[in-house]
């Protein structure tokens, strides 16, 4: 069908495809788009009609368009609901900072959800759809953008999955006293994952993150009770510390002192509270109706709130230096350890799906559809490719898991490298370059109108909490990495070793 120019500029915008610049233009121009007809051009076509292969990759995803608030709820708690390692947080720095950055942490990883949110809502189309993250990094800051997305999103995918392998493979040494090889029990949550990763829809994997929520709560009030009524694991403590933390009185503080390393170390480890964002895009993508999502992320992020500081300040209270980087661990009686290691190698294995889920649909959106042209993730082909990507997956997580055998290590180093980008440094960079791109477009090309007309307060707003959180990851990167070497040195456990790291 034939239209006309300015018709083909108008729906151009209307849908957030790729103008002249070579970046999608924001669906809020649309309103000053002067409707008069031109004369049709010779030949031309609507932009909007889908080739029969873009069709077929367009009902493949809106197959997968299932979800609704209330999943995005579970979805979301179960990717972050774990706050088993904020007493350990709490303890690096003490009571008051650990209250303040809780509360400051989670009201700007709120808004910057609600940018996400507002992002995917301006730029997805049949058309040119938004997957994942790094589609709507390309839309507003171009193709390098998606590039650095993409590695971090895999990366931190990747390494949350291995984390999880980790903590499960703790809880089964626990259980089992010590007399099963570590390794092993990291090869055996490995062949679980990988058989639980065949699950391709979110979906059809709603309801098992229902029950993890549930779970997870049960954890955090059964092993609440077993701290307050038994000493603290001092074992356990000696080897994830080593043996110069002793085994003397429980000390408790309003500030902590210690060095800068390991307090920046607890705050990554608050990050992780946070952490989810990285995968609002792929959530919504997946949602019927995506202007919703906010709904379900702020019951999801209210509850966590609550669930992390409750716990952190409870255990903390009663186990001071002690507290292990899972706290319900810390726990000093064998039958009261395995009830928590049994409910939490549950919950842990139905995040680690969860995680591993999103990590590979990025994979396969990027790689297999993306530079190979490969068949749509619900196709028959599709399931082929998707069942060996899941093994390499996971193979890959195996390793991270087992190279790095102490988990606050890790948390804080994936917090600070990725989690601090997409929760908190990546939103509000996207929202600044939006809206002067909008602004710079409705002004005939004027940066000066972009940068400093209308909105510019919370234009550099944004910039510069674009500046402050880069900055403060830079920082966690530094802190992260010198408590790695000191773990290494004083902790027990080795890579690929025996001998379990608590």
């Amino acid at each position: 069908m034939a239209i006309t120019a300015g018709a083909q500029q108008q729906r151009q915008i209307e849908n957030g495809s790729p103008g002249d610049a070579g970046y999608p233009i924001p669906a809020m121009v649309e309103k000053h788009i002067t409707r008069q007809p031109l004369p049709p051009p010779e030949n031309a076509v609507d932009v909007l009609e889908l080739t029969p292969d873009q069709a077929e990759r367009a009902n493949a995803r809106r197959a997968l368009k299932q979800a609704s608030w209330a999943a995005i709820f579970f979805l979301i708690t179960t990717d972050i609901l774990g706050p088993f390692n904020a007493p350990y947080a709490i303890s690096q720095v003490g009571y008051a900072p650990g209250v303040i950055l809780y509360f400051f942490m989670g009201l700007i990883a709120f808004y910057t959800g609600c940018i996400l949110a507002y992002l995917y809502c301006k730029l997805d189309s049949d058309k040119y759809p938004v997957l994942t993250y790094s589609d709507i990094g390309e839309r507003v800051c171009g193709s390098a953008m998606r590039h650095i997305c993409t590695v971090l999103q895999s990366v931190q995918l990747v390494v949350n999955v291995g984390t999880l392998i980790l903590s499960n493979a703790q809880s089964l040494s626990q259980i089992s006293m010590g007399k099963l090889c570590f390794v092993v029990g990291l090869v055996i949550w490995m062949a679980v994952g990988m058989f639980l990763g065949q699950i391709r829809s979110l979906k059809n994997y709603s309801w098992i993150a229902n029950f993890a929520v549930w779970f997870n709560l049960l954890i955090i009030f059964t092993s609440m009770g077993f701290v307050a009524n038994s000493p603290p694991n001092y074992a356990a403590a000696q080897a994830a510390y080593g043996d110069a933390i002793g085994s003397g009185p429980v000390i408790t503080a309003a500030f902590v002192s210690q060095p800068l390393a390991p307090k920046v170390n607890g705050i990554m480890n608050m990050v992780f509270a946070y952490g989810g964002a990285m995968i609002f895009p792929e959530l919504m993508s997946e949602m019927r109706r995506p202007m919703d999502f906010w709904k379900g992320m702020a019951c999801a992020q209210l509850l966590i709130f609550v669930a992390y500081l409750l716990y952190g300040l409870f255990i903390y209270s009663f186990q001071g230096q002690y507290t292990l980087p899972l706290a319900y661990q810390g726990v000093s009686k064998y039958s009261w350890q395995t009830v928590g290691n049994v409910l939490a190698m549950i919950t842990g294995l139905i995040a680690a799906g969860l995680y591993g889920n999103i990590g590979i649909k990025v994979a396969y959106h990027n790689i297999v559809e993306g530079w190979f042209n490969g068949p749509p993730i619900m196709s028959k082909k599709g399931r082929y490719v998707w069942s060996v990507m899941v093994i390499v997956y996971w193979a890959l997580a195996f390793v991270i898991g087992a190279a790095i055998p102490q988990i606050q290590t890790i948390s804080g180093l994936i917090a600070a490298v990725c989690i601090m980008q997409f929760s908190y440094t990546f939103p509000p960079l996207f929202l600044f370059m939006f809206l002067v791109r909008r602004d710079t477009l409705l002004a005939g090309g004027s940066w000066k109108v972009g940068l400093w007309g209308r909105g510019w307060f919370l234009k550099w707003f944004n910039f510069t909490l674009f500046l402050g959180a880069l900055s403060m990851a830079a920082l966690g990167m530094y802190g992260s990495g010198i408590s790695i070497r000191t773990t290494f040195m004083t902790a027990q456990a080795t890579s690929f070793g025996c001998v379990p790291p608590v």
